[in-house]
This record gives C-alpha cells, sequence and structure tokens, in this order.
C-alpha cells in the first residue's frame, strides 16, 4: 500500500484554470490561491482551444521552495456520445505539444498526450454525460475524476458510477478528486478537492512518476492515514470521521457508523475477485477515497 512508501504526502489540484482561458485570475495569481491555502502541487491546466489561442500555460517560474507546478492543458476534441467535445485534463506535457489535428478525435488526442510523456485524466465524466462506450474508447487515460467540485454546483460532481462499471470491465484505472477551479465570482471557492501524492521529493518528474503508479488518495477535507490489507481483512486509520465505507466492485457494502471514528477493520470476502475502496465521511460531509484496490480471488 502506499502508505509505506518513501517520502511524504503532498496536498495538490491537478485541474485549474487562469484567465490565459476561461479562469478569471492570472497564472500567477491562480497559483497563489492554492499556495496560500497550504497546497503543495498546482497544475494549471488551461482549455487547449483555437479560442484562446492554444494555451500551454507555463508556470515553471511559479515554482519555489516548497511549492511546485506541473505543466498541463485540458484538452478538446470531437466528439462524444452526447455530442460534446472531449474534456480530458492531461499533466506532465511538453510545452511544445502541438494542436489537434483537423480529423484527430478525443481518444486520438490522448493517446498522443500520454506518448508524450502526460499523466491522462478522464475529466468530470458525470457532467460530460460520458457513457460506457464514451469512456471505453478512452483508452490512453490513467485516471477518472471522480469528484469535480465545480461539477457538483450542478449535482453533477460524483462519477463514481461509471468508474465502477469500467473497474469491472477490467480497466485498471486510477481515481482523482479536483477543483477544475475557474475561480470566477459565481462559482464555488476553491480548494474544495484534492489528491495527496506520495512521492519522496517535489520535482516534477517524482509526482509524474508517483501520480502514473496511482500513489495518491483523493479528498475534499478528512486524511487517511494508514490503510493496510492483513489476510482476508482491511484496516483504516484516519481523521475523525462519521462514516466509513467500504465498497466496490460488487453491490453491497461493509459500513461502519458513529462519531469520532478514527480505526475500523473489515472483512474483505465481499470484494474477492474484483476490486474495492475505502471512503471516509467526516461530520462536515467531506471524504476521502483511496484508489481502487483489486483483490484476488480466494
Amino acid at each position: 500500500m502506499i502508505f509505506d512508501l518513501p517520502g511524504r504526502f503532498w496536498r495538490g489540484n491537478l485541474h485549474t484554470h487562469s484567465n490565459l482561458s476561461d479562469g478569471a485570475l492570472s497564472p500567477a495569481e491562480t497559483a497563489q490561491v492554492y499556495r496560500d491555502a497550504g497546497y503543495d502541487i498546482v497544475a494549471i491546466t488551461d482549455h487547449f482551444r483555437a479560442e484562446y489561442g492554444f494555451p500551454m500555460t507555463d508556470t515553471r517560474e511559479l515554482r519555489a521552495d516548497g511549492f511546485t507546478t506541473l505543466i498541463g492543458a485540458e484538452l478538446h476534441a470531437p466528439r462524444t456520445e452526447a455530442g460534446q467535445a472531449w474534456h480530458i485534463v492531461a499533466v506532465g506535457l511538453p510545452l511544445d505539444f502541438a494542436p489537434p489535428g483537423e480529423t484527430e478525435t478525443g481518444p486520438e488526442l490522448a493517446r498522443r498526450a500520454r506518448a508524450a510523456g502526460a499523466w491522462v485524466g478522464m475529466a468530470h465524466p458525470s457532467a460530460s454525460l460520458l457513457t460506457v462506450v464514451d469512456a471505453e474508447s478512452l483508452d490512453a487515460a490513467h485516471s477518472v475524476e471522480v469528484y469535480n467540485a465545480l461539477a457538483d454546483r450542478e449535482n453533477r460532481g460524483d462519477s463514481w458510477h461509471l468508474t465502477d462499471v469500467l473497474l469491472n470491465r477490467g480497466h485498471r484505472l486510477t481515481t482523482y478528486a479536483a477543483d477544475d477551479a475557474h475561480l470566477q465570482p459565481q462559482d464555488p471557492l476553491p480548494c474544495q478537492a484534492w489528491i495527496h501524492v506520495r512521492a519522496e521529493t517535489l520535482a516534477p518528474d517524482a509526482l509524474l512518476t508517483a501520480l502514473k503508479a496511482g500513489h495518491f488518495y483523493s479528498s475534499t477535507g478528512p486524511e487517511l492515514y494508514d490503510v493496510r490489507i492483513e489476510g482476508d481483512e482491511i484496516t483504516v486509520h484516519c481523521s475523525p470521521a462519521t462514516k466509513i465505507l467500504l465498497s466496490g466492485g460488487h453491490p453491497g457494502a461493509e459500513v461502519i457508523q458513529g462519531a469520532n471514528l478514527t480505526e475500523c477493520t473489515f472483512p474483505l470476502h465481499l470484494f474477492r475477485n474484483t476490486h474495492c475502496r475505502i471512503t471516509t465521511e467526516d461530520a462536515t460531509g467531506a471524504r476521502a477515497w483511496t484508489n481502487p484496490i483489486h483483490l484476488p480471488g480466494v
């Protein structure tokens, strides 16, 4: 499990916009919002569209001791079953990444981004009304954006159902939470959803390697201190919770509820031959999630 890996957890947001596309603030001002909130990492992923001049926002000068940036963009190309352009988060792109070709599809664009070294995320599937057919075609994705704080405004922030279907079909995807912050006056406040990445340093290459390996968990508030499997049981240590849940690739679940829960152990038999995850929820309704855990059969 990631909690035993060398290094420490670094807090980061992988989906953010500046005024180089449709955000309200400059890249420097946007990064400062996250730095002031105690983040270690931000990726400013402006919309890579012709109307904005295909910006690949260069944030290298915003890096400082104890704070770093990752170069990325939100990529777009036709077209999903709902008739919309794809929304694909790509982090770790080269600054000279070429705009999409006239006939390049979303899945083709994602493959090109991955081949260029990027970590690829399937952005807000629920808000984009992605179908299973759509999602399976995006075969270059490393991860699914299972919670998007901006999309939650329209009650489409949670994309776990589609993710569980994909995982049950054999797609080995990780899962992440993100703000999708634009910092416009009408938007939700920033710093509502993030990941904790386990790495030895804040070097961008080390963080990108950790992302691709799935060495992170997601949160909108709570912390996970340790999750480990011993035999046929999984044990969780966390910040105070009112609910701790084991769910995943089976319709059932294991749940414990109470006040100030900080530790529990669940049997794993329900999820043998499939996947599971731990979710914790605190008194405010904020949640934290592990990445999917794939279990062998008995």
